[in-house]
């Protein structure tokens, strides 16, 4: 390597947070730095993609990078398979973390709370509007399960194609989508010489008590 690990490192001089800056709830804040990552982030980063961390019944963590669905006052929503390793982890601690990090604007949210499965409703709204591809992916896919080879899965879905070829894919059973409620919002925002902005929210009943954090 021309660079070792040691040695690697980014300045971050964009801008600061200040509390002036800041209102006394985070979605508002989260929505107006969303909106910026949208107008900024350029591809390949994705917005919305954001790393959701669960736990399994062993307390063992678990990553992996998903795409944001939904936001709204009740929470942030994404979907997957109620089936898969994170829907088994969910279902025994229905608990978890996701963490959002916009490059280009030097910036980084990380959300913590309960999560709860949406309604049937809202899960077979958001699946009619998915690719025709992703829908038939969504019944072909056992997902988490160790399959032979990939010609195994082209079987799947060969097989998923041909049974939805008169008929629109409805939403499996088991799949569907998940809402984290947080309790914990942090807004970071890089700042040189590592001397981080960190303002963060902490749910206290009804309430929001926001703080700064040292970096």
């Amino acid at each position: 390597m021309s660079q070792t690990l040691a040695d690697m490192r980014r300045d971050y001089t964009r801008e600061g947070l200040s509390e002036a800056q800041a209102p006394l709830e985070p979605f508002s804040l989260f929505e107006q730095w969303f909106a910026d990552a949208v107008k900024t982030e350029q591809l390949p980063v994705e917005p919305n993609a954001m790393t959701l961390a669960t736990v399994d019944a062993q307390g063992r963590p678990h990553c992996r990078v998903l795409l944001l669905k939904g936001l709204d006052g009740r929470g942030f929503t994404f979907f997957s398979n109620y089936d898969s390793a994170k829907g088994q982890q969910l279902a025994a601690r229905p608990y978890a973390a996701m963490t959002f990090f916009w490059p280009s604007l030097e910036r980084q949210v990380r959300i913590e709370g309960a999560v709860e499965r949406v309604t049937a409703e809202e899960s077979d709204r958001y699946f009619q509007v998915r690719p025709l591809g992703s829908r038939i992916g969504a019944w072909a896919s056992p997902q988490s399960q160790v399959i032979k080879d990939r010609a195994e899965l082209e079987g799947l879905l060969a097989e998923t194609e041909q049974r939805f070829l008169d008929q629109a894919p409805h939403c499996p059973p088991h799949w569907g989508g998940y809402r984290l409620v947080p309790e914990r919002i942090e807004f970071w925002q890089g700042r040189s010489s590592r001397l981080h902005d960190r303002l963060n929210y902490r749910r206290q009943d009804d309430a929001w008590l926001r703080e700064r954090l040292a970096p």
